[in-house]
């Protein structure tokens, strides 16, 4: 006991240190802010911070803005939308060095003095990525991850890392370290997750551009949430070299690098400089496919699919709305939209992407949490990697006639051999080209699908890791997606969720129409998909879908 106690106690130590080391960075950027306000009283910040990225972009390259007059703004700012939603977790101090040497520099680099922030497990050197995991803390990067390499060859600026929820595998966002994060727009809502610090700092107006990870949602969630865009790539097309991830060399859930940002525009820039030799030469896995401009560019009318639900997760009636909506916009534009059948989804969500992600039975995603003093926000994945065989079996026995959806993911979370590993990675790819071949016999370019929203509560997701269907689908079959804000919640959508039933009328279904309520004007994002590889088709369809 005495031991444990001595354990804690050291533990302990190691969070408040960390939440020291927060507040001392806070404290750093409004010093900072404000010596820089006192130096140049006549700086518009306002006007600065109204700027969309293309256009600050082009007067940070031309000299017609300073960086640092950017640089300050952002800092400021973003302390403000920290103070309110705790979303940073650390200011890169060398970021002011970088912005003194900027002034001095050459304006090369199509983000030339442009301040980004980082997700907490993207690596950046001297700094921790804990993934809000204590054993993580006070152990700096030894480099930047490629991303960021590229990021500052390209004249960004890295200036914060932002908040994660505890292994990532959730999308809520919080953790024992840094605590919760809340959603700028409604402070009793969940930003998002996992990277819910990017979508509270860029959903707040405190960084223009963000870069995030997403493996079941984890750009789109935070996006939709807090009302901005973002963009999931196919999973190669973006170095994930210094990346730490939730459940390491898993390969049946394609995890991708993608960025955050206000609008589309903003996306399809950063995405362009990204996209670049510099990362092709520091990453030589990275296929070398520079951004395709007459893709992004072209006004030829387009063939989309669309459903309005995946009969897994029933859409709450603004997600219903949201799709209706968009697809009359897009067929009063001269679009074609044509009906998509989507089957399977539930056996898609358990054998695929449960089994797929913990096919050992979950034990190194347990041993993660060795030495932890909290297992929040993956309360049911834990619990049930942490069973026996023997009793998975019997719980997926005994609840089967009563929650079958239960039943599937205890099933779903049975130790695999090797074998079996392999069986489902066959089976997984002969799924990815079936559904291609509908895609291809219907003649699509994209695809327009429902994203789950309004904002659920705080702690809601915990409760419902089911209802990642909708972003999760696209994970397992590898396909570059995107999330666009379309409307917001309102009175008749609220009133009409008082008869959402769900499809399996079960605890999961029941509790999902209560973190629905109490949304009326947060926003609602539609999703936008294209075929793998095809980032610049899907941004271009998120443009006409924003335009529209």
């Amino acid at each position: 006991l005495l031991l444990r106690w001595r354990r804690r106690r050291a533990l302990w130590r190691k969070v408040e240190e960390a939440q020291e080391r927060q507040e001392r960075s806070l404290v750093r950027m409004e010093r900072a802010a404000q010596r820089f306000r006192e130096q140049h009283p006549s700086v518009k910040v306002a006007s600065i911070l109204s700027l969309p990225l293309p256009e600050l972009s082009k007067k940070l390259r031309d000299g017609s803005l300073p960086p640092d007059h950017v640089f300050y703004a952002y800092v400021s700012k973003a302390l403000q939308i920290a103070t309110e939603t705790n979303c940073i977790t650390e200011f890169l101090q060398e970021s002011e060095t970088q912005v003194r040497k900027a002034k001095l520099m050459e304006k090369h680099g199509l983000l030339y003095g442009v301040p980004v922030s980082i997700k907490d497990s993207i690596d950046c050197q001297g700094h921790d990525s804990t993934l809000g995991f204590i054993k993580n803390l006070n152990k700096p990067a030894a480099e930047d991850s490629v991303v960021v390499q590229v990021l500052k060859r390209q004249g960004a600026i890295p200036f914060v890392k932002t908040n994660v929820p505890q292994s990532l595998i959730s999308y809520d966002c919080k953790n024992l370290i840094f605590g919760q994060t809340r959603n700028p727009l409604m402070y009793t809502r969940t930003p998002g997750g996992s990277s819910g610090g990017e979508g509270a700092l860029v959903g707040g107006g405190g960084s223009i551009l963000g870069i995030g990870t997403d493996v079941g949602g984890s750009l789109r969630f935070p996006a939709a949430f807090c009302g901005i865009c973002a963009i999931k790539p196919t999973g190669k097309r973006i170095s994930k070299r210094g990346i730490m991830s939730g459940v390491v060399g898993q390969k049946a859930v394609a995890a991708a690098v993608g960025p955050l940002a206000k609008d589309v525009e903003s996306l399809a820039l950063c995405l362009r400089a990204l996209l670049s030799e510099d990362m092709f030469s520091l990453d030589s896995t990275v296929p070398p496919l520079p951004f395709n401009e007459e893709v992004y560019s072209s006004t030829k009318p387009l063939r989309i699919g669309y459903y309005e639900t995946d009969f897994f997760t029933m859409p709450s009636p603004a997600m219903r709305r949201a799709v209706r909506e968009t697809k009359q916009l897009l067929e009063e534009a001269g679009h074609t939209l044509v009906p998509f059948e989507l089957t399977n989804v539930d056996y898609v969500i358990f054998n695929y992407c449960v089994r797929g992600m913990f096919a050992d039975g979950g034990s190194s995603f347990v041993r993660k949490f060795n030495g932890e003093m909290e297992k929040g926000g993956v309360g049911l994945f834990f619990q049930l990697a942490k069973a026996p065989q023997w009793l998975k079996t019997l719980l997926s026995w005994i609840s089967k006639p009563f929650v079958p959806r239960l039943s599937s993911i205890i099933r779903s979370m049975k130790e695999n051999t090797v074998d079996e590993v392999w069986s489902l990675h066959h089976e997984i790819e002969d799924f990815c080209h079936q559904f291609i071949a509908q895609w291809k016999k219907l003649n699509l370019d994209v695809m327009l699908c429902p994203m789950l929203g309004p904002a659920l509560g705080i702690g809601y997701p915990a409760k419902l890791s089911v209802a990642v269907s909708y972003t999760m689908l696209y994970n397992a079959l590898d396909f570059p997606a995107g999330v666009v804000p379309v409307t917001l919640a309102s009175d008749e959508d609220e009133e009409q969720l008082k008869g959402y039933k769900g499809y399996y009328q079960d605890w999961w279904d029941r509790t999902l129409a209560k973190a629905f309520r109490g949304s009326v004007g947060m926003p609602v994002a539609v999703q936008c998909v294209a075929l793998p590889w095809q980032e610049e088709l899907c941004l271009r369809f998120m443009k006409e879908v924003e335009t529209l």
